[in-house]
């Protein structure tokens, strides 16, 4: 399993930063994928790689220590957990997400490696963090 941490100190009440995270639709979006969709507990991303459009779906999963996570349900990956945690500082909250996945093997190759699935994911979750600091800052 590889794993990708991206974490952002916002000087933002923690309250709006939380609420920020549970709209879900919006939040998704604010990562730059190309489409979501939020239909109750079940996500449905696509997002060009490259020249290849990786189709997700995601269920939304009880963790009790987490704002938000969700694993994969369908797509590209043998398996995928994404959780993110809050934790108050002495100026706001530090917003840590976490990505663990590991790619199907027939998959990993010309179409795909981790390092582009690592510097993509990267990319939207610090998109995700700018849109915090933007909506909560």
């Amino acid at each position: 399993m590889r794993t990708v941490t991206v974490t952002r100190e916002l000087d933002a009440d923690p309250d709006c930063v939380r609420a920020a995270i549970l709209d879900v639709s919006e939040f998704m979006r604010a990562g730059g994928f190309d489409d979501v969709t939020v239909d109750g507990d079940v996500v449905t991303l696509a997002n060009s790689v490259g020249l290849v459009t990786i189709e997700l779906v995601l269920d939304v999963v009880d963790d009790p220590d987490a704002v938000l996570a969700y694993e994969q349900r369908d797509g590209v990956f043998e398996e995928m957990v994404t959780r993110y945690d809050l934790a108050e500082t002495a100026d706001g909250v530090e917003v840590r997400a976490t990505t663990e996945f590991a790619l199907q093997a027939r998959l990993v190759g010309p179409l795909l490696d981790a390092t582009v699935i690592d510097r993509q994911r990267r990319v939207e979750l610090n998109a995700q963090f700018d849109s915090l600091a933007a909506r909560c800052e």
